[in-house]
């Protein structure tokens, strides 16, 4: 006699495999997408709202950058505009030795953050509540990567590889969609870009970096 499996098991042991998670790791992000669920409509954090769509655009999407990179070999990241936490978060569940600076503006979404930190019990993350341009004018935090899901365009990004900025040592990862051109201001500044598939999707990481420091 043949056992059938629930949908959403088959979502969270195919997610389970294909990145390589422990249980609690899981647990986790069972967690986090049962909280962005139920606080979705107040505080408006995301347009998905199937558990496939969740797992595949939003988990998923963010655990891409190990694809890449040796996150392993990375002490902190920051994430600009982070919303409801993407890609920083899952990236925290998957490397938990990293230390998290969000960057965020919008109060509830804020708040929202700051209940998700506390209920996945997650250490060493940080949410700023300054504009991008203010953060990089106003604090000298240790970040190795900078990492956002296109929430600023590309030539808002490089101000932080001018010569005089505090943070132009690190890199910046930079989530696009397939058909996506990089503005001319900021074509000297991308040191790769690297192509994967999400589902039936094709999808980009471009890097930037300031070359001649």
């Amino acid at each position: 006699m043949s056992i059938r499996v629930k949908p959403e098991e088959k979502v969270w042991a195919d997610f389970q495999e294909q990145e390589k998670l422990s249980d609690q790791q899981v647990e986790l992000f069972k967690m986090y997408e049962r909280y962005l669920s139920k606080c979705n409509e107040e505080f408006n954090l995301t347009a998905i709202k199937d558990l496939s769509g969740i797992v595949r655009q939003h988990f998923q999407d963010s655990l891409s950058l190990a694809k890449f990179v040796d996150l392993s070999k990375i002490k902190s990241i920051c994430d600009i505009g982070t919303g409801a936490g993407f890609p920083a978060i899952p990236l925290k569940i998957m490397f938990p030795h990293l230390n998290v600076y969000l960057i965020e503006v919008t109060k509830k979404k804020i708040q929202f953050l700051i209940d998700l930190i506390s209920m996945l019990e997650l250490t060493d993350i940080e949410i700023c509540d300054l504009d991008w341009r203010t953060f990089l004018r106003k604090t000298e935090f240790d970040i190795d990567m900078f990492v956002t899901r296109a929430a600023i365009d590309e030539v808002e990004l490089i101000r932080m590889l001018k010569p005089s900025c505090f943070y132009n040592k690190a890199t910046i990862a930079y989530w696009a969609a397939e058909h996506w051109e990089c503005h001319t201001k900021a074509k000297e500044f991308v040191n790769k870009i690297e192509s994967y598939k999400l589902g039936q999707k094709n999808r980009k990481l471009v890097f930037f970096k300031l070359i001649s420091v």
